[in-house]
């Protein structure tokens, strides 16, 4: 099943499915700055674009360019600043 996913007054979007593994978003981000809650563990990669990231428990933002990725634990909240449209996949754990 595939469902689409719409956040922020639509400035994120993803669409849902299940993935080769684990369960798995692609989507994309416009301009501008987000706080995203997670349920469960999460594995971002930017797929094209860049993201500004600031995890849970930092004091900094780091930058997450194409190719890249980060992960968030479950039960937890990261901020993110987005200065151009950003597409990337997200599993879920």
């Amino acid at each position: 099943m595939i469902d689409v996913n719409e956040y922020f007054e639509g400035k994120v979007k993803s669409i849902a499915f299940s993935g080769g593994e684990l369960p798995a978003t692609v989507g994309v981000m416009d301009i501008g700055e987000f706080v995203f809650s997670t349920s469960q563990h999460e594995v971002m990669t930017v797929v094209d674009g860049l993201l500004r990231v600031r995890l849970p428990g930092e004091p900094d933002y780091r930058d997450y360019a194409s190719g890249t990725s980060f992960e968030v634990p479950a039960n937890a909240s990261f901020d993110v600043i987005v200065a151009q449209q950003t597409a990337y996949h997200c599993t879920y754990q």
